[in-house]
């Protein structure tokens, strides 16, 4: 059922195409979502941000919340933020068929990498729900971790990490609900051991950091050193 799900998915994406034409969402250049040109141009994130869980923060060491509730994640960094052209783009791979964009963008994610100066032993994208990426047609997290991992030479645990039960969608929750909506829903694929590993995960965007951080659980019940995540995006 999955199966077909997805190839439907696929076709009424290849087919809204014919009908719309992708356009880069900066230049307007059809046949293209986001050409590389303008990938290169969308400025990395600079803002300064709390290293714990890379909200806004200008303060000293961590924000107040990091300082009375912190993540089991050891940070979020992230390449940009969720505005403009980036939030088009991610909006067109996630909603559109866009996944031609995933390229473009990780290779952004690579230079950001570096710049962050960010080191790991193994990289996890977060997963979707079987159901759900059946119905989009693919993971959109894989996508750019796949792309990230040949960009920066590390290895990629594609199904290390799996949802064990469906979950409400975050964008409509507070972030209460967010919380309490994705807590206990993540595990490791059987037999897994971690054990001194540095994992980051990999998502295209960080908002209360709580899916993040509900993988950070079930990674390091698995032995993980530590377990940051890096994502395309962090919202404003």
């Amino acid at each position: 059922m999955a199966r077909g799900t997805r190839f439907a998915q696929q076709l009424y994406h290849v087919l809204l195409d014919l009908v719309l034409p992708p356009r880069c969402v900066v230049c307007g250049r059809v046949e293209t979502w986001l050409c590389r040109t303008c990938a290169q141009k969308l400025p990395l994130a600079d803002r300064p941000v709390c290293p714990r869980c890379g909200d806004a923060w200008e303060g000293p060491g961590v924000c107040d919340r990091c300082r009375t509730m912190p993540l089991h994640l050891a940070s979020i960094s992230s390449a940009f933020v969720y505005e403009d052209a980036v939030r088009d783009a991610i909006h067109a791979l996630k909603y559109r068929g866009g996944q031609g964009v995933a390229r473009p963008l990780a290779e952004r994610m690579a230079e950001a990498w570096q710049v962050h100066h960010l080191a790991a032993d193994l990289l996890v994208p977060v997963p979707l729900h079987i159901d759900r990426e059946a119905q989009r047609g693919y993971n959109q997290s894989q996508l750019l971790a796949r792309e990230l991992a040949i960009q920066i030479g590390l290895p990629l645990a594609e199904l290390l990490l799996y949802r064990v039960r469906a979950t409400a969608s975050q964008t409509r929750l507070s972030p209460r609900e967010r919380w309490s909506n994705v807590k206990d829903a993540f595990a490791c694929a059987t037999a897994t051991d971690l054990t001194g590993l540095r994992v980051t995960l990999v998502d295209d965007v960080a908002t209360t950091g709580a899916t993040l951080d509900a993988c950070a659980v079930a990674l390091l019940a698995r032995g993980a050193r530590t377990v940051n995540a890096f994502t395309l995006a962090h919202a404003v």
